[in-house]
């Protein structure tokens, strides 16, 4: 690990400030959404926006890269994020700030293809499950400490939108001051879709159903808070729940998924997840225990998508691995774009709880599809299933595809035979 951050601790230190630039900016905007007075359902599409970006932005960027080079893309599309943060408050509109959630989506993406392309570039293969697990941690820093500066100044005013966009500008200086030769750019064409469902059905579902939890959370939880007449301190430790429970619980799941049936793994985690909408929905008004409600469904929620991700890899050969991961990421895409859109149709609806609901209802989806297909066909045996490789619902393709490399070589490593196991 001391190799990993030695060797690259300033592309951290960047992406890092992008985190905390990006995770303040969206619960910054679902609580001044409540104060210019936009609805429920306007705001659902302001945040869906940004997966309607975020899934742009990956298809987009590397033939962007191809044509001008990392360089010149990313200190771009991070100008263009520093820009559009502070036109928000200038603009309280929420067509306009649609358009800017659209633009702002589209440049993270990209920003987050190139800068971990770099940070890929950075890692050999022996340290690369280090890298992977160091920058999961960077970004879960990033967002959580995001929350704090929320109570800094006030969200009626300008202060707020400034610091996201300040922290943006800086990040631009540890990335491309850290790097040396810039690195080769390669993407790989994705699966069918059609190819995908054959192999993986589960795979695919979970993958939708589980874009739209994340882009509820990342997207509504503020909303929710201020619907819900949170305080604004109460708003970002709300928030932040999701964020550390992902954090304390991925790396116990990841070492259960690598010793059992996943399907069953992925059964309870999602039931568990399920659980803490209920108690979201029960408890409502409740303040600590909409917290542990926050910290039930982010803990078991952002998980899962490495969880489905290395399931579904448990049946592809090598070759196929990274292909599949393209396909994955766009289902995923596809499901975080109506996230939002539909829980806040039903909090317009049922009001705040229905926040939960929307969540409760798709995980509990998901749990009753997964013992669904545990009855169709036999789980390959532990010892022939991949490795867990941690990962956070918002890489990109570059780390999506990192995180399967690592896994392919982790497979080979302990295949019968081979001389790195036999040692």
């Amino acid at each position: 690990m001391f190799s990993v951050l030695s060797s690259a601790w300033a592309l951290l230190l960047g992406m890092m400030l992008l985190m905390i630039g990006n995770g303040l900016q969206g619960t910054l905007l679902g609580v001044r959404g409540e104060i210019e007075g936009f609805s429920t359902f306007e705001m659902s599409f302001v945040m869906a926006a940004y997966f309607l970006g975020f899934l742009g932005g990956s298809r987009l960027t590397p033939d962007m890269i191809r044509r001008v080079g990392h360089v010149r893309v990313f200190a771009a599309l991070a100008s263009f994020i520093s820009a559009v943060l502070i036109l928000f408050p200038t603009f309280a509109d929420p067509i306009a700030w649609s358009v800017g959630r659209v633009v702002i989506g589209f440049c993270f993406s990209g920003v987050y293809v190139t800068a971990e392309s770099w940070l890929n570039n950075a890692a050999t293969n022996e340290n690369r499950g280090k890298a992977l697990s160091l920058y999961m941690i960077v970004q879960m820093i990033g967002v959580v400490s995001a929350q704090g500066l929320l109570l800094v100044a006030d969200p009626s005013g300008y202060v707020l939108f400034v610091i996201p966009s300040v922290l943006v500008s800086i990040s631009f200086a540890p990335i491309l001051l850290s790097i040396s030769p810039t690195p080769a750019f390669d993407s790989t064409k994705p699966m069918t879709l059609l190819e995908l469902l054959r192999v993986s059905p589960l795979g695919c579902v979970g993958m939708f159903l589980l874009g739209g939890v994340f882009a509820a959370q990342f997207g509504m939880g503020a909303v929710y808070g201020a619907e819900a007449g949170m305080s604004l301190s109460q708003i970002s430790l709300f928030v932040a729940t999701f964020y550390i429970g992902a954090v304390l619980i991925q790396y116990p799941l990841g070492w259960l998924s690598d010793r059992m049936d996943r399907r069953f793994l992925i059964l309870i985690v999602a039931a568990t997840c399920a659980v803490g909408g209920s108690i979201g929905i029960v408890f409502d008004g409740v303040y600590n225990m909409l917290l542990v409600a926050a910290f039930l469904v982010g803990g078991m929620s952002n998980p899962l998508y490495s969880l489905l991700l290395a399931y579904t890899n448990d049946f592809l050969e090598f070759e196929d691995m990274a292909s599949a991961s393209g396909g994955l990421l766009f289902i995923n895409g596809i499901g975080a774009v109506t996230g939002p859109v539909i829980t806040g149709w039903i909090m317009g609806v049922i009001g705040a709880p229905g926040f939960f609901l929307v969540i409760c209802v798709l995980m509990a989806s998901l749990a009753i599809y997964a013992a669904y297909r545990m009855t169709q066909r036999a789980a390959p045996s532990v010892e022939d299933t991949g490795t867990y490789a941690p990962l956070a619902p918002s890489a990109s393709p570059v780390f999506v595809e990192v995180a399967q490399e690592y896994a392919i070589e982790q497979a080979q490593d302990t295949e019968p035979g081979n001389s790195s196991s036999a040692a």
